[in-house]
């Protein structure tokens, strides 16, 4: 057993060496996703695409908002002169309303998260080929896409938005 850990640490070590003595030839690149989601023509595309096939929607949830605010200030103002019947009349269908309301706004919040994440896989696919491309033609040996910290010489993103932009 002894004689195993030994000869595990001898190749660890040999390892290390070898890639020391060739570091000066490893490259190594990043790139920021999140940046590429903000910057880059297709996530600008896909981001309008969704505005627009949702915007109705959304109006639809607003106006129903405003509908149920005015309808509830409207029962607040009118109380005082209402029977307890019409009084509980009314907050039942304030409530039944408000249910609706909320219903329907997180089956839009649960569509749109689908569709962004739809939308957003494809970008996400799309740089990730030209992610490849860049590394291939630039003699990358590793790209990576999250790091706590990286130095700002290795950054490619910049490198990856404009081929974005320029292929179609």
């Amino acid at each position: 057993m002894n004689s195993m850990l030994r000869a595990i640490l001898i190749g660890l070590f040999a390892g290390v060496t070898s890639l020391a003595a060739h570091a000066q030839e490893f490259r190594v690149g990043f790139v920021n996703t999140d940046r590429i989601f903000r910057e880059a023509n297709t996530a600008k595309q896909a981001q309008a695409k969704l505005e627009q096939e949702f915007a109705r929607r959304e109006k639809e949830l607003v106006d129903m908002g405003n509908t149920l605010k005015t309808a509830s200030e409207k029962l607040e103002r009118d109380a005082p002169t209402l029977s307890e019947t019409q009084r509980n009349q009314r907050q039942k269908q304030l409530v039944d309303q408000d249910r609706d309301f909320q219903r329907k706004r997180r089956e839009f919040q649960e569509d749109l998260n689908t569709r962004k994440n739809e939308e957003f896989q494809q970008v996400l696919e799309r740089a990730n080929r030209v992610v490849r491309q860049v590394a291939e033609a630039e003699k990358y040996d590793l790209v990576l896409q999250e790091a706590v910290y990286i130095n700002p010489k290795h950054d490619i993103t910049e490198k990856v938005i404009k081929a974005i932009n320029a292929s179609k």
